[in-house]
């Protein structure tokens, strides 16, 4: 099998190089970056460089579109959406399957309730709507005959490697007692270890059934389930404390302009949300099942945090 992987030298992008490796399969890496896998047969490019796509997408069985622009945002439309016209037309006609990684900020900020592929997309920041377009480009390109297609929506995703320091600073106040919960009990947390994301976006390109359809992808619990496997992991016991939502908001609008005021609107939202993220359809169709528990995941983590700590 030929795979071809956009991002594959990115947190997630890495991992299913690594995956598809193992399994003898030749992988061909998209990138500016030189630090590929070994093994790995690097194009150097990006989304703008025509010839090096047509070159990397050429003959290939599947292609993973990972590349993503999470940080700048003034780059993000030119990634997101003309990157992948470009990678698009290179494509068309000269790759198997296109498994496109979206994300599940595509729904916008659900609160409440269920979130499904079939609810409809609601995107909020500059980052889930030009992903959004990118998501519908896809579509329209398989749906008019250019290759088969496949899209995955990953919540949260977490590892021992990732650039986000959100969750290493959240053990970091476990581990100092100064975590406390916002708002009533039952809170979600929607991550999902970087390990199933591989494991799911293999699926989508190797099984027939995936062909044409929308995953979601997440490892649902409660926030205050995810509270104690970090404080487990610790060795500590976890918080019990808590505070009312309505005077949290209030504390962030008043002292949101202070330096180093540790809540954001955004932080309060995540910690007080009570939406999940259905992978149903993903278990029943793929016979999709996590490879790596959260229990075990975030004792990767809080592993990973501790070295850091005492270096």
């Amino acid at each position: 099998m030929i795979v071809a992987i956009t991002g594959g030298t990115g947190f997630i992008g890495r991992k299913l190089v690594v995956r598809h490796l193992a399994q003898g399969h030749e992988v061909r890496v998209l990138s500016r970056r030189k630090d590929v896998q070994p093994g790995a047969k690097l194009f150097s490019g990006d989304l703008s460089t025509s010839d090096a796509m047509r070159s990397f997408t050429g003959g290939a069985d599947v292609m993973y579109h990972c590349a993503g622009e999470i940080r700048d945002e003034s780059r993000m439309h030119a990634v997101h959406v003309t990157g992948t016209q470009h990678l698009i037309e290179a494509a068309s006609g000269r790759i198997g399957r296109w498994v496109q990684l979206s994300s599940v900020g595509a729904y916008g900020r659900r609160r409440e309730g269920i979130v499904n592929e079939q609810t409809e997309p609601h995107p909020i920041g500059t980052y889930e709507a030009t992903k959004v377009l990118s998501d519908e480009m896809v579509r329209a390109a398989s749906h008019g005959g250019a290759f088969e297609h496949a899209t995955l929506r990953p919540s949260n995703v977490y590892g021992a490697e990732m650039s986000n320091q959100s969750l290493f600073g959240l053990i970091n106040m476990i581990r100092r007692g100064r975590f406390f919960f916002v708002g009533t009990p039952g809170a979600s947390a929607n991550y999902i270890h970087v390990d199933n994301v591989v494991q799911a976006l293999m699926l989508c390109g190797t099984k027939p059934e995936a062909n044409g359809r929308l995953f979601n992808l997440s490892d649902h619990c409660t926030l205050e389930t995810f509270v104690a496997a970090i404080a487990e992991s610790l060795g500590r016991s976890p918080s019990h404390f808590r505070l009312p939502e309505w005077l949290v908001r209030l504390s962030v609008k008043l002292l949101g302009g202070i330096p180093g005021f540790p809540l954001t609107g955004s932080r309060v939202d995540a910690l007080t949300g009570h939406a999940i993220y259905s992978i149903t359809r993903i278990e029943h169709e793929l016979g999709y099942r996590h490879v790596v528990s959260m229990e075990d995941g975030l004792k990767e983590l809080v592993g990973t945090w501790q070295r850091r700590a005492s270096a």
